[in-house]
């Protein structure tokens, strides 16, 4: 899984994601990208998931770049525990994305390829997602 190796605090806020994306809106790397419609928190074992399918439809051929980075950590408490006492342990990381966002970026494959990884990567995922070109 996906997790900082390092950080400056041990636990976060939840927050909101407002707005579009600023940054990481273009494709950089690949060819074919697939970009978030939706402001939600992936988790590590999401990323890893369509991570791993992506790379099953391509049978590893291409190349891969994973765009997002799980920084932020989410705290729950067990089950079956009194309120108060403080705030819970971290339990799992989450990336905020923002709608516009590229998540995953391909290149090396045919198009036909990239659509069908990209499909079968965004059921994967809990947002709306579209694929997208780089334009040369």
């Amino acid at each position: 899984m996906l997790y900082p190796s390092k950080t400056k605090f041990r636990k976060a806020f939840k927050g909101r994601i407002k707005g579009i994306t600023t940054t990481g809106a273009n494709i950089s790397f690949g060819s074919y990208g697939l970009k978030a419609l939706e402001p939600a928190r992936i988790t590590d074992r999401q990323i890893e998931a369509a991570r791993k399918t992506i790379s099953r439809c391509m049978k590893r051929a291409g190349r891969i770049w994973i765009r997002i980075f799980p920084d932020v950590p989410v705290s729950k408490k067990p089950a079956e525990v009194r309120m108060g006492s403080g705030k819970g342990s971290p339990e799992y990381w989450v990336c905020r994305v923002n709608p516009g966002r590229v998540l995953f970026e391909i290149d090396g494959v045919p198009e036909s390829i990239a659509i069908a990884a990209f499909e079968n990567a965004s059921a994967k995922l809990p947002i709306k997602t579209k694929l997208v070109k780089r334009i040369v």
